[in-house]
């Protein structure tokens, strides 16, 4: 089982992915909000996805961001963000992706996160590592905490419930920590690039499912170094030192 979720979740993120590719850069169909935004090439892109995993796993429950509960029950779950950074498509940024994975009852199982722009293609499965376009890579870098460039993730929820104060503070304390921090608005794209060594961290504090599940998975099959040092936050780094210190940065 694990090698066809694999490909499906593939299958399904090209279907999505090349889709947006298309679309991108064209005047966008979007609804705005003070917290988000919705884009009509969201639902498309997500109904592409949808697709390809009901035809190939039909039993499966499956999860998606912007139609909630396609359907439950099984032994295997999946979470699909058909638009990840919808906000930079809508604006002309090309920093988005499509990810879709897949969990069993000991969390995720594989992967994959596509951005369409750049063609970077990232597969995990649990076990087998992290592969980019094809090749194996890992989460290693020659950073140092002062030299490091990090990500930094809040869910939706921080936003609406009072803790962006304490967000505000967080971030403030990554930057005089490293060299520069990198606010996520495309959280999957991040998680690729600390998958290869290219960002050297990521700390995220109460992200949403549709991007944390793909990005824990991408990050411990590439070996980066991760802790939960309070309920609510995630932290993963290219090195344990790099990750001790954006721990003590935060915490």
């Amino acid at each position: 089982m694990p090698s066809d979720v694999e490909n499906t979740a593939v299958r399904a993120c090209l279907a999505g992915g090349r889709h947006l590719r298309e679309r991108f850069g064209r005047e966008p169909d979007a609804e705005y909000s003070r917290h988000d935004v919705k884009a009509e090439a969201d639902r498309a892109s997500e109904q592409r996805m949808l697709s390809v995993i009901r035809d190939s796993h039909p039993d499966h429950a499956v999860y998606a961001e912007e139609s909630g509960d396609v359907s439950t029950g099984g032994d295997y779950r999946w979470v699909v963000d058909p638009l990840d950074g919808t906000n930079n498509f809508v604006a002309g940024l090309p920093s988005f992706a499509s990810a879709a994975v897949v969990l069993d009852d000991d969390g995720p199982l594989a992967g994959c996160v596509y951005v369409p722009v750049s063609d970077d293609c990232y597969v995990a499965r649990r076990g087998e590592g992290v592969t980019h376009d094809g090749t194996p890579v890992a989460a290693d870098s020659d950073a140092t905490t002062e030299t490091a460039t990090v990500g930094f993730v809040i869910g939706h929820d921080v936003k609406l419930d009072g803790r962006l104060a304490e967000a505000d503070a967080m971030q403030a304390a990554l930057g005089d920590a490293t060299k520069r921090v990198v606010e996520s608005w495309s959280p999957c794209v991040h998680w690729g690039a600390l998958a290869r060594g290219r960002l050297d961290g990521m700390v995220c504090f109460y992200p949403d499912d549709e991007e944390q599940h793909v990005g824990e998975l991408l990050a411990s099959e590439a070996g980066a170094a991760v802790a939960r040092p309070t309920d609510g936050l995630y932290v993963a780094a290219v090195s344990e030192a790099i990750r001790d210190d954006l721990v003590a940065a935060v915490v």
